[in-house]
């Protein structure tokens, strides 16, 4: 058989031109597609162990901190997510570093072998390259970042060894249910019999214990099995006969930090405190309430839900003074009560438009925000030099928020800003 591909398929972007047109959903949750193109590409399994991380909140922080600590202790560590901000690769790493097109090129090459005719959704081809290439790097671990959901996403094609729950909110209803019992059922799907269910949810729904029991799962929760305290700028991690005190307050959200101490603690690896001090005081993934300029102090957040705009409210809590905000957002998101959460955190308000279908108009969380200090731009760029113009007058901070489309919008912005300043050109 001679596909398309293999005659029009030269660069990684070809490959990923062609993938986009192979499904006509961007979405359409289920396994058996996947697997049936998994049983035919031979995947090799990790050394040690599969870790496989759902939850609406937390996912990404949570993968980037097992993966940091598992590379500090020599492992070899392939991990896993979606969606990336500017570059494919950013889904596919090998000991945290993105790989490179020509090894993503090979796995899309081998699965369009092995698929023949089976439609397959761009995130279902993703999945599948990046187990390809994880079997053929031979690595230790393996952490996988759930899509959607978690029992009918194409992650769960393979049998985990360890899974993460690390939160439960109301969020892609039209695709998960409109209820946290039915919404906890499906994430606690990637649990597997005799293996080890690490939840970090904060007041679990009753359906992701009845559904680790239900499924033979070794249930560990926060609350119950494990705890975490804050005092001031340290904090305490206690459970499975374990106490660690002193800790650093990390970049990263504390309370998947503590998920993520449970989950090396419960798996076995037998973390020290040595090296926990140093994962979260060096722990950081983008676009997670991350710092990129100092001058004027500028952070990048992918908050898009009440639930990752309430963290963001703690976090800015700690400023001098009230920040400047650059919001973007979906509007298939909860703007109303994104917007309820932060309204008075912020002293100026500066609203950018979306692209695509789903991007929300400025104007239209214009009229959402009871606030007097608003502005309306037609794009991320001119809401953020605006803001920046402000924060410099004023000495402010500005917080660019709202979607991962937001915060891809701002990268991409500032690496014209950077290309630019390396050239000589006025800013």
């Amino acid at each position: 058989m001679t596909s398309k591909s293999s005659t029009v398929c030269k660069s990684l972007d070809d490959w990923l031109s062609y993938i986009e047109s192979q499904h006509p959903s961007e979405i359409e949750l289920g396994l058996e597609r996947g697997a049936s193109v998994l049983a035919k590409l031979n995947i090799v399994r990790p050394n040690a162990k599969i870790i496989t991380v759902a939850g609406t909140n937390g996912k990404g922080s949570t993968c980037a901190m097992l993966t940091q600590y598992l590379c500090s202790q020599g492992y070899s560590v392939g991990t896993y997510t979606s969606p990336h901000f500017i570059d494919f690769n950013e889904r596919i790493a090998i000991n945290d570093q993105p790989c490179e097109d020509d090894l993503i090129c090979q796995a899309f090459k081998a699965i369009e072998l092995a698929r023949g005719d089976i439609p397959l959704t761009y995130f279902e081809f993703s999945t599948l390259a990046a187990l390809w290439v994880f079997s053929e790097a031979n690595l230790d671990y393996w952490v996988l970042e759930v899509g959607l959901g978690g029992r009918l996403d194409s992650v769960n094609m393979v049998d985990t060894d360890v899974a993460v729950v690390t939160s439960i909110a109301l969020d892609h209803t039209d695709w998960l249910g409109d209820s946290l019992e039915v919404i906890a059922q499906e994430k606690t799907g990637i649990a597997r019999v005799g293996k080890l269910l690490v939840s970090g949810v904060v007041n679990p729904p009753a359906s992701l214990a009845n559904t680790a029991n239900a499924i033979g799962a070794i249930l560990r929760q926060k609350g119950t099995d494990f705890s975490y305290f804050r005092s001031g700028n340290v904090w305490s991690w206690s459970g499975n006969g374990l106490l660690f005190d002193g800790l650093p307050i990390p970049n990263l959200p504390i309370e998947n930090a503590a998920t993520v101490v449970a989950v090396l603690s419960y798996m076995g690896l037998s973390p020290t405190k040595e090296a926990l001090v140093s994962l979260f005081r060096h722990a950081q993934l983008t676009g997670r309430f991350q710092k990129v300029s100092s001058e004027p102090l500028v952070y990048i957040d992918v908050a898009h839900n009440p639930e990752a705009a309430t963290e963001l409210a703690k976090r800015i809590a700690d400023f001098e003074s009230a920040p400047i905000a650059v919001c973007g957002m979906l509007k298939d998101k909860d703007i109303d009560n994104v917007m309820a959460i932060l309204a008075s955190r912020f002293s100026s308000w500066y609203f950018a438009d979306l692209e695509g279908v789903r991007g929300a108009k400025a104007d239209e969380l214009y009229i959402k925000l009871d606030h007097s200090h608003k502005q309306s731009f037609p794009s991320v760029a001119q809401a953020y030099d605006t803001a920046v113009s402000k924060a410099v007058e004023e000495s402010k901070a500005v917080v660019v928020f709202g979607s991962f489309v937001t915060v891809t919008d701002y990268l991409e912005h500032a690496r014209h800003l950077q290309h630019d300043r390396e050239k000589g050109v006025p800013c």
